[in-house]
């Protein structure tokens, strides 16, 4: 049998500037050719545990080891940063803190670079790398300047460049389009097939990490080992409700139904999935029951474009007559591939820039008329990265900077604060320094500044990437409370068809630069030439119906009728 690639034996580790362990008796071994996903709530211990296998701890993190944590055979407190790279190759899920090239090009030969590659190998290996995740026309452009997806596809294609027998991949699809995660998931599967290679994924989307087969999947909590388990076992459990993680929606479906979670074959796998009789009967009937979505009266409009054109460069439009409204009060999902013009067209939409050709309306104003200033009294816009947001230390003033500028008194800038603050899960963390928490906490902070404000229009761009499902519902709470009392239209720019399922009423598609469709959710996630043209991906709902001989519309517009019943109850 062969030797593990990893073994953490009662192994614990306390940072430097904590007084209790982050990680505590930790007994685990991983082999070589085994996919493993580590899952867990924000603050588990998962990205901990990931920087004690690639070195980071305790070479660039100081803190106390105790107990052993042995990678490829090394003890990693006794080894270095080097040693260890020539073993373990990361995916970080802050991209920007990956890139060393000035060029996307540069950035995935740098390590080549470092092992001596011949230039004459060097250039095809990158072209090849770069055409896997779909990102070879950008080998000339600056990595700082791509989409959060972008950069993550390159990320990725950076770490292929070295052949490492483990690889560990933090929160890959955090940013990636449904499509383009599809891909990723793909790759990593492919690479896991070498039965000398390691592969460790650290990801919230479980049904997306699923859609190619794990070995195990080992469930963190409060810095231990809660379980060790098939991807079968954890889905048959109640773990996934006790530690907030979200199950697959088919699995969702399936409890609403009343099925039993026991008896089903491949239960992981809806493609291979198979159903007892009974679970059968009751899925159909559910699915079929008199139930729909309630239609919305007319809405009178608070966002209208139309023939909306814009180009970066001056050449080359990357929105072009693009024309949609939306109501006061809606909740609409902006979905697309990456790259499509999504975050474009919020940017116009808030004026940090003007279009080219066209007319954009808020509120019933004409925005060429209006001041970004007079803007953002309407509009709030909560970037998709939250290091372009950040200005102040500490996180109870990032929270109240907008409302001190506005010179709103200090006891209602106290109270909103701790208002957003609670509902995003972070204030008891209020005098925390922002560069002493993690990425997902730090997307938080930005969530709470915008909704501190209380806009009539709130734009989240990508507001539940790298959140853990307790995270991601206490925000959504909050926001859908924002439009419920008080009428805000929330635009969620977002890959994640569970939140556009859940929690918006209707879709803006782009593809290419245009919109091709605007239409109620379960409409545009049943039609498959939209899914197709859009580079999205089709639900586990959809594929649940077409395995059910079902309407796929009928079936999504069904479960959502049902869920809307039960969270209204």
């Amino acid at each position: 049998m062969k030797e593990p690639a990893i073994v953490f034996k009662d192994f614990s580790f306390r940072y430097k500037t904590q007084k209790t362990a982050t990680l505590h008796d930790i007994n685990l071994e991983i082999y070589p050719g085994q996919k493993v996903l580590i899952l867990g709530a924000s603050g588990s211990g998962k990205s901990t545990m990931c920087n004690c296998i690639n070195g980071l701890i305790p070479f660039s993190i100081e803190g106390e080891i105790t107990g052993s944590c042995r990678v490829a055979g090394h003890e990693t407190k006794n080894s270095s940063i080097f040693k260890l790279s020539n073993s373990v190759g990361t995916v970080l899920q802050d991209s920007d803190a990956q890139f060393v090239g000035l060029t996307v090009g540069e950035d995935v030969a740098f390590i080549m670079e470092n092992d001596m590659m011949a230039r004459k190998d060097m250039l095809p290996k990158i072209d090849e790398n770069l055409n896997m995740v779909g990102m070879k026309d950008f080998v000339d452009h600056v990595p700082f300047n791509l989409s959060g997806g972008q950069k993550q596809k390159v990320a990725i294609a950076g770490v292929f460049g070295n052949d490492v027998r483990i690889l560990i991949f933090d929160e890959p699809l955090a940013a990636l389009d449904p499509q383009m995660g599809m891909t990723a998931v793909d790759l990593i599967d492919d690479l896991s097939q070498d039965e000398d290679r390691t592969i460790i994924i650290v990801e919230h989307r479980l049904e997306d990490v699923l859609y190619r087969p794990v070995d195990r999947i080992i469930l963190m909590a409060d810095g231990t080992i809660a379980a060790d388990v098939t991807p079968d076992e954890l889905l048959k459990s109640d773990l996934l409700q006790q530690h907030g993680i979200r199950e697959p929606l088919y699995i969702t479906a399936m409890k609403y139904a009343g099925c039993s979670l026991e008896g089903n074959e491949n239960l992981c796998d809806l493609n291979s999935l198979r159903f007892t009789e009974e679970n059968e009967r009751k899925l159909k009937a559910f699915f079929t029951a008199d139930r729909a979505v309630k239609d919305e009266t007319e809405r009178e409009p608070v966002i209208r474009f139309t023939d909306v054109a814009y180009s970066y460069d001056g050449r080359q439009n990357v929105v072009e007559d693009i024309s949609f409204e939306i109501g006061r009060g809606e909740r609409i999902a902006v979905i697309g591939k990456n790259g499509a013009g999504k975050s474009t067209a919020a940017k116009l939409l808030t004026g940090i820039i003007r279009p080219g050709k066209g007319k954009i309306e808020v509120c019933g104003k004409d925005t060429a008329d209006m001041t970004v200033k007079e803007i953002g009294e309407q509009v709030g816009y909560v970037m998709q990265d939250p290091n372009t947001m950040i200005v102040k230390d500490l996180i109870k003033d990032e929270v109240g900077l907008a409302l001190s500028l506005r010179k709103m008194p200090q006891d209602q800038i106290d109270e909103r604060v701790r208002q957003s603050l609670e509902a995003c899960g972070l204030y008891k963390m209020r005098n925390w320094p922002v560069d002493s928490i993690s990425y997902g906490q730090k997307k938080r902070v930005t969530v709470a500044s915008m909704m501190a404000l209380e806009p009539a229009i709130l734009v989240l761009d990508e507001p539940t990437a790298g959140q853990d499902f307790r995270s991601y519902t206490e925000i959504m709470n909050f926001v859908n409370k924002l439009n419920r009392d008080y009428g805000t239209t929330i635009l969620f720019i977002t890959h994640d068809m569970h939140l556009a399922i859940e929690n918006t009423d209707r879709a803006i598609v782009f593809s290419d630069g245009h919109v091709i469709d605007t239409n109620k959710v379960y409409t545009v996630l049943s039609n498959a030439e939209t899914i197709r043209k859009a580079s999205l991906k089709q639900t586990s709902l959809y594929l649940l119906a077409e395995k059910l001989g079902l309407d796929p519309e009928k079936t999504i517009e069904s479960f959502i009728a049902y869920e809307r019943t039960v969270k209204d109850a």
